[in-house]
């Protein structure tokens, strides 16, 4: 708490990924994430073209979309289209420039991914200026050995803040696989979001 007559810091969550597609576990990890942290809401921001990933995503449109689908009921979810609308690759340290000044100092960053992400952290651009800019939420499945997450430098250690999540279990490429192969998804994403990739015939062949 801030003392004397200035405002309490905003507390933003920013979840960043591909979501080709969204699914329950992008969905429980935000929610515990905002409960936990006390975030005043959670933006979602789906990347235009992730430079650590071989493989394009999917339409960006079309993921956007999705996410919009995924997050229209929960009032403290929003969508940002900040990456699919820049130019060039997605950088995580843009991003967060750029929340930064939508937000300003009255705000404090919480950004939101993946263990297995946090661990490629010292391979992204700027991270010693990234990792200054925010707190890191890790999430990760119930169970899972943080031993490597204690080896990265000490610097990074303290601004990651470690999350469970029981369903992280799901991932989006076994969703695109299940797709292919005729297998059902529902219960792993949205019903809407389900319902929008049967209707637009997504991922009947393509990317894994």
């Amino acid at each position: 708490m801030i003392k004397g007559d200035q405002k309490k810091l905003r507390r933003i969550g920013i979840m960043g990924g591909t979501f080709d597609p969204i699914h329950y576990g992008h969905l429980v990890a935000a929610e515990i994430a905002r409960s936990k942290f006390m975030l005043d809401m959670v933006v979602f921001v789906p990347s235009g073209h992730p430079p650590h990933k071989q493989n394009v995503p999917g339409h960006a449109e079309q993921r956007l979309m999705m996410a919009l689908l995924a997050t229209v009921t929960n009032p403290y979810f929003q969508i940002s289209r900040s990456e699919i609308d820049r130019l060039g690759p997605s950088y995580t340290y843009d991003t967060l420039i750029e929340f930064s000044e939508l937000y300003g100092q009255q705000s404090e960053l919480y950004f939101i991914t993946g263990t297995d992400a946090v661990l490629e952290m010292l391979t992204w651009r700027n991270a010693e200026m990234l990792i200054d800019m925010c707190r890191i939420i890790a999430a990760t499945r119930p169970g899972y050995d943080l031993t490597d997450i204690s080896r990265l430098p000490s610097n990074f250690c303290e601004k990651i803040e470690m999350l469970q999540v029981p369903a992280l279990s799901i991932s989006s490429s076994d969703i695109r696989c299940r797709i292919r192969e005729g297998k059902p998804i529902k219960y792993l994403l949205p019903e809407a979001v389900e319902t929008y990739i049967y209707k637009q015939r997504l991922y009947i062949k393509g990317r894994l």
